[in-house]
């Protein structure tokens, strides 16, 4: 049998996976797809998807600490130490004291970072703001339901 012709049998085949291995393999797909939009985006306009979500979550909430940007993005804090400082690093990010609290730092956009906020093609926002126009506000809400139930049994010990 020929290689292509194995493939397309694997994908015939794939529909009889059941359920559960069904929507697991759509969830890896998910989950490749960000990851691969992610890297065009690096090379295209210079971040990254998950940096660029961070910058949009400052821009929506300037004062915004770190440890509720983690808890936004639903990550462990020392998650994002690396794209804090990354995003320092390259000036999009300012952090300052926090006058009520000084053990916090706020967080609030730079003009450049401001400019990537902006940003409204290649990314991976502008994407999944196309699929989630091909659908109703029902089939959204019901999808986002079924990825919530599925990231708190993820995260559940066995």
């Amino acid at each position: 049998m020929l290689a292509n012709e194995e493939s397309q049998r694997a994908v015939e085949d794939s529909t009889k996976l059941g359920r559960t291995l069904g929507f697991l393999r759509l969830l890896l797909a998910v989950d490749h797809a960000l990851d691969s939009r992610s890297k065009r985006m690096q090379m295209r306009l210079g971040i990254t998807a998950p940096q660029r979500f961070f910058l949009r979550i400052v821009g929506r909430f300037p004062g915004i600490s770190a440890g509720e940007v983690a808890s936004i993005m639903e990550v462990h804090p020392s998650t994002l130490t690396g794209v804090l400082r990354r995003l320092q690093e390259r000036r999009w990010v300012n952090r300052e004291d926090d006058k009520a609290d000084r053990r916090r730092s706020l967080l609030k956009l730079t003009p450049e970072g401001k400019r990537y906020d902006e940003l409204r093609t290649g990314t991976a926002e502008s994407a999944v703001k196309r699929a989630l126009q091909r659908v109703s506000a029902e089939d959204a809400d019901a999808a986002a339901r079924v990825l919530s139930a599925v990231i708190a049994e993820l995260q559940r010990e066995d």
